[in-house]
């Protein structure tokens, strides 16, 4: 949330997301956060107040610790496992791209081992990034190169080379969570652990039905709930949607100000704001 970064909301929000949204896992200063738009200081008390204002409330923080500067990370790093976060992420330097899977987990080496006792996850977002490098590809001894390895947080959709990241992971040694809201339940019917996204802020609930009901086998009940994220987010996505909307929405379902977003972002537009309500309002979600 912004004002310059609006550190008063954070409780507000922590308490929305867990008795609201059922949501009780989060990744701070990722994406839809904005954390490249922000300056480390800024980064570093964002990641402080979720730490503080979701202990005893929230199961794990998890904190993006990726920038284009090495000794940034690395800054951000030591911070983020000094305050006690539950993990740390970071996606690749995407202005110097690493150009194989060797020049990329040795940035991501170097990082992870400035906090050596905190869960590392490796944030995959190639459409942002432009670093291709298939996951699969990287997963291939990794272990041994970066103790931490947690996981990925894979945001691409891309389901080949996840699906052959899960198939390789036998032994359930790593977690794979999903970042593309709108294909969560293709997703989880192979094998992903769980899911980061942005919808989940404002759909929490309802995506944690999905989530129940495909636990159940209910696949009829779970493609609904996809169906109808999917129905809005097809309707926003036409009207322009990106992490300056997204703030848009939360606002207007949570009633939690999140501000404007940072330039070279501009505000949604009221046109925006008027439809996305409209046809949020309008989905019949299911009562069973």
């Amino acid at each position: 949330p912004f004002r310059q970064i609006n550190l008063s909301v954070i409780r507000q929000y922590v308490d929305y997301l867990v008795s609201k949204q059922n949501v009780k896992n989060i990744f701070v200063n990722g994406t839809t956060g904005e954390g490249l738009a922000l300056s480390v200081q800024e980064r570093k008390q964002l990641a402080e107040e979720w730490v503080r204002q979701g202990k005893d409330k929230l199961d794990h923080v998890i904190i993006h610790v990726g920038a284009l500067s090495l000794l940034e990370s690395q800054e951000l790093a030591r911070h983020a496992a000094a305050i006690g976060a539950s993990g740390i992420a970071v996606m690749a330097p995407f202005f110097f791209k690493p150009t194989n899977k060797d020049e990329l987990i040795a940035f991501l080496r170097a990082v992870a081992s400035e906090a050596p006792a905190v869960p590392f996850y490796y944030y995959h977002i190639p459409p942002l990034t432009g670093v291709k490098i298939r996951v699969e590809e990287l997963l291939d001894g990794i272990k041994e190169q970066i103790p931490t390895f947690q996981g990925v947080k894979f945001s691409d959709t891309d389901l080949l080379d996840l699906a052959q990241c899960i198939n390789k992971n036998d032994g359930e040694e790593f977690v794979f969570l999903y970042g593309v809201d709108e294909q969560l339940l293709s997703a989880l019917a192979i094998g992903a652990n769980g899911a980061v996204g942005s919808t989940y802020n404002y759909l929490g609930q309802k995506t944690n039905m999905m989530l129940q009901a495909f636990a159940q086998h209910d696949l009829a009940l779970a493609r609904k709930y996809q169906f109808l994220t999917g129905e809005f987010l097809n309707f926003v996505i036409k009207l322009g949607f990106g992490v300056a909307q997204t703030k848009a929405v939360m606002t207007f379902v949570s009633g939690i100000p999140m501000g404007p977003p940072r330039l070279p972002l501009v505000q949604a537009s009221e046109e925006f704001i008027t439809k996305a309500k409209a046809k949020l309002d309008g989905i019949v979600w299911p009562t069973n």
